[in-house]
């Protein structure tokens, strides 16, 4: 029998420690990224007979500022400074602490994403839900802050609370003014819920490389 003979040894696959892309922490810290710039860009809009006439970025929501009117259009300009007159009706409610809301917690969720320790992915995923909660928060506040207006609106001009955003009237034109929110709101939404979602992936990815 050949004492030298070389022992055989079964090889061993290790777990493969590449994380891929889901376990790092570009995905989410670009999508936390997008979601905060979006805040720089009109989030809202107001408009008469189809014309923008005013908008409202994520930032003008965090500093409580007005709406800043675009476009004079057929209006013209004694009817533009009615526009900013009749906009200052509008109470702010909380509008203004949920876009600051917003705002921080995307930026939190960006700072908790270029961490590398273990619980920062935990906060980065209640930081994307709570900062697409926020965003969704503002706009449902503004909506019903705006239909108040309008209708506070109509009873100055002697029309019926019922009717207010028919009775928007003298200053318009009789036209009637419309808010929307815009593409860039609704990508912000889906970047703060995209990056939440890869905090998730990251936090699984690391538990199966364990």
């Amino acid at each position: 029998m050949d004492n030298n003979q070389a022992a055989t040894s079964t090889p061993v696959n290790p777990k493969s420690t590449m994380p891929g892309i889901f376990g790092t922490k570009v995905p989410a810290t670009i999508a936390f990224g997008v979601g905060v710039l979006l805040f720089l860009l009109p989030l809202s809009e107001l408009k008469c007979a189809g014309q923008k006439i005013a908008s409202k970025s994520g930032i003008t929501y965090a500093m409580g500022k007005e709406w800043k009117v675009v476009s004079s259009g057929m209006f013209g300009s004694e009817t533009k400074k009615d526009q900013s007159s009749d906009f200052s009706k509008e109470k702010k409610g909380n509008t203004q602490i949920l876009a600051i809301a917003a705002i921080g917690l995307g930026v939190l969720g960006l700072l908790l994403c270029m961490g590398a320790h273990k619980s920062a992915h935990t906060g980065g995923l209640v930081s994307g839900v709570l900062a697409a909660g926020a965003s969704i928060a503002l706009m449902i506040d503004q909506k019903s802050n705006f239909a108040k207006a309008l209708k506070l609106d109509a009873l100055d001009k002697g029309g019926d609370v019922s009717e207010g955003f028919d009775k928007i009237g003298n200053t318009l034109n009789n036209a009637k003014l419309e808010l929307g929110f815009t593409m860039w709101f609704y990508l912000a939404v889906v970047a703060f819920l995209a990056a939440a979602f890869f905090c998730y992936k990251r936090m699984q990815s690391e538990k199966n490389n364990l």
